[in-house]
């Protein structure tokens, strides 16, 4: 369509709200500050949602449309021999309902973001980042080819290094953004081989080239795709923090709550699950890529659910969560249920961008405790706060009618229809589904009822920049998952591949029974645990200490990674790179240099003593010594030895 060459001020515009508060904020006045940080993202959903218009026709349904694309926008960036990319930006049904979730989500969390950093000194400096983030951030997902997507997966992992360690004046914040970073570069090199391989093997970068290739040549499957699948799936597996680059997630909530809910809920952690369905022709074409992607994405959904039973803090809980959540999005595109991992991708962006605002409206309101067991009772000062936590809670344990119950269904139901394996599958998904209603619900029982555990009785009161955001997503967190998967794969299908998910009838039906029934199960025990004996998880905990202290301490995982990893590198840095070869070899050639270039210099410095009558001398003793070598016939001399030289050259 010709109507879409605005596509490049939907990243241009939040990058100019960059530079204007990056530059000049501190200097400027903050309901200025406030007016650019939320006008530049305000205008880009704008501009979204009129695609959406355009190509929906008005329509609030999402309508089945047969075209793979609806609008390009390009421009020659690199044309070397056999390497040509362009800054190319394609907007198709995939990349539509991306950019809905982030430019929506990420304004409504800019709004949020006015109220809880109000008091702030880096104001300024702060949306800025939040600013640089989405856009690249809609970069990567508008980008037409992989190495302008690489260019916005680089950018995003900027803008994140910068916003969780944006405290960094706190050591464990300036760690975590480290830590963050250098993860996430084990991931970008499996990227970074994979655009390598397709390069060679393709000949190009642009997705719709590489699709049109393997439709041409449907039995073209395995061998170099395969290694081309499971090098994104590395690189996919870092961002969305899977097994086993999934540590530097949880630390990543030492930076502000709204950071953690756009950053690291909503967005920059699904990147990985959109890079996979963007490049799903080449899974099709790799049973065995699949089959890893789907089975890291259960192993990292039950794991991380097993940490966020013990886990007290907040924050880290809904990370664990997070970690969960995005392994059933990965199941899904495992068992090449596309359009229901980007449907899970969609909701879950709704609740838990709902949850982790909900916990900062928590942390707000009592002064900056993160700690649950020193909550307890907030329902009756924060009631809006609770209703909307309780929204959030529903929707992530899957219960109907709520978003998560659509989503989370229906990559269990596709799971379940792949045959043993999948079976398998789905029932690790299905325990995880028990764990998440437990541990969510934990969450719940300890923040808002019960007596109050905290010392302090001083409340903040919540501001409606804050809770206007919450009640929204708590709308959607309900509403989000009512248009039906059936419609959802419908639509996604000329992007993804996919045809409409057919209904299962009777098994369908009743895998979502059991599915409740396992919620309701967690939501019991929790209730039997933390309401109506609040005392016995202490006994539990003594009971069984080894098996507590496992989970409390997330597997020894870290401290592994710092055994293993970490004190190696750290060893060879500190006394091969920095003694032998920083010191002794560099250092002492330095130091040799050094010492010759002063020695001539002493030498020569007693040549250049000022005294004519020295300089004659020193004139005439060259002069003499010339004469000698050109009078006296050094050959005929030499030669009574047995030394012949030969002075001509030949």
């Amino acid at each position: 369509m010709n109507g879409f060459l605005f596509l490049p001020l939907i990243p241009l515009l939040p990058l100019l709200g960059f530079l204007l508060n990056g530059l000049f904020g501190r200097r400027l006045p903050k309901a200025l500050v406030t007016m650019v940080a939320l006008s530049t993202p305000l205008a880009s959903f704008l501009l979204v949602a009129r695609a959406a218009f355009l190509i929906w026709k008005g329509s609030w349904v999402l309508p089945v449309i047969e075209a793979p694309a609806f609008g390009h926008s390009a421009l020659v960036w690199i044309n070397i021999a056999t390497l040509h990319a362009d800054f190319s930006f394609v907007l198709d049904q995939l990349s539509l309902v991306m950019l809905l979730v982030v430019t929506g989500v990420g304004f409504l969390i800019h709004i949020y973001s006015v109220g809880y950093m109000a008091h702030d000194e880096g104001y300024a400096r702060y949306f800025s980042y939040l600013n640089l983030f989405l856009f690249f951030m809609t970069t990567l997902v508008l980008a037409g080819n992989a190495l302008l997507m690489f260019v916005g997966w680089e950018g995003v992992g900027l803008a994140s290094y910068l916003l969780i360690g944006f405290w960094f004046q706190k050591t464990t914040a300036a760690d975590a953004g480290k830590k963050a970073f250098i993860v996430n570069r084990i991931g970008d090199f499996g990227f970074l081989i994979g655009m390598f391989l397709l390069l060679a093997n393709f000949g190009t970068l642009t997705f719709s080239e590489i699709a049109a290739r393997l439709d041409a040549n449907p039995g073209w499957t395995g061998g170099e795709l395969t290694v081309i699948a499971l090098c994104l799936l590395l690189g996919a597996a870092g961002k969305s923090a899977q097994l086993p680059l999934y540590i530097w997630l949880p630390d990543a909530m030492e930076g502000p709550t709204p950071v953690s809910a756009l950053i690291h809920a909503a967005t920059m952690v699904t990147a990985g699950v959109y890079m996979i369905a963007r490049t799903h022709v080449l899974f099709d074409h790799s049973p065995f890529a699949l089959s890893v992607v789907a089975i890291v994405g259960a192993a990292t959904a039950l794991f991380a659910a097993t940490i966020g039973l013990v886990q007290n803090d907040i924050k880290r809980v809904l990370a664990y969560s997070t970690i969960s959540q995005l392994g059933y999005m990965f199941l899904g595109c495992g068992v090449a249920a596309y359009s229901a991992a980007i449907f899970h991708l969609v909701t879950h962006s709704f609740f838990k961008a709902l949850l982790f605002l909900a916990a900062g409206s928590v942390i707000h309101a009592i002064g900056g405790e993160q700690d649950m067991r020193k909550m307890g009772g907030l329902w009756k000062k924060l009631p809006i706060t609770f209703a909307v936590t309780t929204v959030g809670v529903l929707a992530i344990g899957g219960f109907f009618p709520f978003a998560g119950f659509f989503s989370k269904d229906a990559i269990l139901y596709a799971a379940f229809a792949q045959g043993a394996g999948g079976k398998a599958l789905w029932f690790v998904g299905l325990v995880t589904a028990l764990l998440t209603s437990f541990y969510m619900f934990r969450l719940w029982y300890l923040t808002f009822l019960g007596k109050p555990r905290s010392e302090t009785g001083h409340h903040h009161s919540t501001p409606w920049s804050m809770l206007g955001p919450l009640v929204i997503l708590a709308l959607l967190s309900i509403s989000g998952g009512w248009v039906g998967i059936e419609r959802f794969a419908a639509y996604l299908a000329p992007a993804t591949g996919a045809r409409a998910t057919e209904a299962g009838g009777n098994l369908e039906l009743i895998l979502s029974i059991v599915a409740v029934a396992v919620a309701l199960v967690g939501c019991f025990v929790a209730d039997l645990l933390y309401r109506q004996k609040p005392a016995r998880p202490a006994e539990l905990a003594a009971e069984y200490p080894e098996s507590y202290k496992l989970l409390a301490h997330k597997y020894y995982v870290d401290e592994f990674y710092g055994a293993t990893v970490v004190k190696p590198l750290l060893a060879i840095s500190t006394y091969f790179l920095g003694w032998v070869v920083d010191k002794a070899l560099i250092g002492g050639t330095a130091w040799l240099l050094g010492g010759i270039a002063t020695f001539s210099g002493a030498l020569l410095q007693r040549w250049q003593s000022g005294n004519i009558r020295s300089y004659a001398a020193w004139l005439a003793a060259g002069a003499a010594a010339v004469l000698l070598f050109l009078v006296v016939p050094w050959s005929a001399f030499l030669a009574n030895f047995g030394i012949h030289l030969n002075l001509a050259g030949h």
